[in-house]
Parts: structure tokens; C-alpha cells; sequence
């Protein structure tokens, strides 16, 4: 599961549809469009699961990020590949109430990515695979809230802009 340079994605334009194909290790040296999910899993309190990166990874390794996030393979759409990522990284096949939440433009601090952002309750218990995840955690809103404002750093650039949009909804 930790990111090989030859897989494959599909690159986009500005509207989000397919323009061609290229390698992961182009797409980030280039900084071409392309397509990400990311999952935001809470329980039945209404607390977030929030995954600690592996320092495995190429990209954000140790930071904190969304309960599970992936590129979309070439010719793979965003619901096929939230499914995938739930089962990868966090061990969830069941993915009955897993619901398309809200879209971010591809942008800096997403690194260029069109995001579909879902949601899922769900109580655990994880499986977290240890090339994705190093630490995982359930936070409630306000003190996820405290923590990033007192170090906003530990955070990856994309969690801090769909944390930024959740954090305005009603929990």
C-alpha cells in the first residue's frame, strides 16, 4: 500500500474531467491535476477518527489527516475508490452509509487534487495497516478544534481545509 511511482492516475483539467494518463511520480514533480478521496469516519458520539501518516510516506509522513485518504487509480471513479481506501487503510469493508459529503477544488493545499470528501459512521474497532497509518485516534470536535489551533503544523494541508468546512456544520 505505501504509494509506488509507477502507479498510474488519471490527469484533469479544470473541470475535472480526464485529459490523460500519468505516472504518481510526474503528477507530484509537475504538479498536474488529478483525483483524491478522503473519508471522515465518526461514531456514534460524534467524535472524528483521525489517522497519524506512517513515516512511510512520500508525501505529509507523520502528520495527522482525514480517517482515510487515497489517489484514485487511472480509470477508477471516487466512489469505487473510497470504498478501496476504507478496506486499505483502516481495515472497513462494510461500507453501508458511506455518503458522498462535499467536493474541494484541486489547489495548493490539496496538491492539486479534486477531493471528494465522504462520511461514515462507524464505531470500530480499526484494522490500520502499518505502511498507511502509524497511530490512529478519536477526537472530539472541540478538542480537535484546540489542538490545531495550538499546533497546526501536525496537520495535513488538505485535513486543515475540509476540517476548516466541517467544523461550520451542526455536528
Amino acid at each position: 500500500m505505501n504509494p509506488k511511482p509507477d502507479e498510474w492516475f488519471d490527469v484533469v483539467n479544470a473541470r475535472d474531467e480526464v485529459v490523460g494518463r500519468e505516472t504518481r511520480r510526474v503528477v507530484h514533480a509537475t504538479g498536474l491535476w488529478h483525483r483524491a478521496v478522503h473519508v471522515l469516519v465518526f461514531d456514534r458520539a460524534g467524535r472524528v477518527f483521525l489517522q497519524k501518516r506512517s513515516m512511510k510516506k512520500d508525501l505529509s509522513p507523520g502528520l495527522w489527516d482525514s480517517s482515510c485518504s487515497g489517489h484514485l487509480d487511472a480509470g477508477e471513479d471516487y466512489d469505487a475508490a473510497a470504498v478501496r481506501e476504507l478496506g486499505e487503510e483502516i481495515g472497513v469493508r462494510g461500507t453501508a452509509g458511506l455518503e458522498r459529503w462535499f467536493r474541494l477544488d484541486a489547489c495548493e493545499e490539496t496538491g492539486w487534487e479534486f477531493c471528494w470528501i465522504y462520511r461514515l459512521r462507524h464505531d470500530g474497532p480499526f484494522v490500520l495497516h502499518p505502511d498507511e497509518i502509524d497511530a490512529g485516534e478519536w477526537l472530539e470536535r472541540a478538542e480537535l478544534a484546540r489542538r490545531m489551533a495550538a499546533r497546526p503544523q501536525d496537520y495535513c494541508s488538505s485535513f486543515t481545509l475540509i476540517w476548516q468546512r466541517v467544523a461550520r456544520e451542526p455536528a
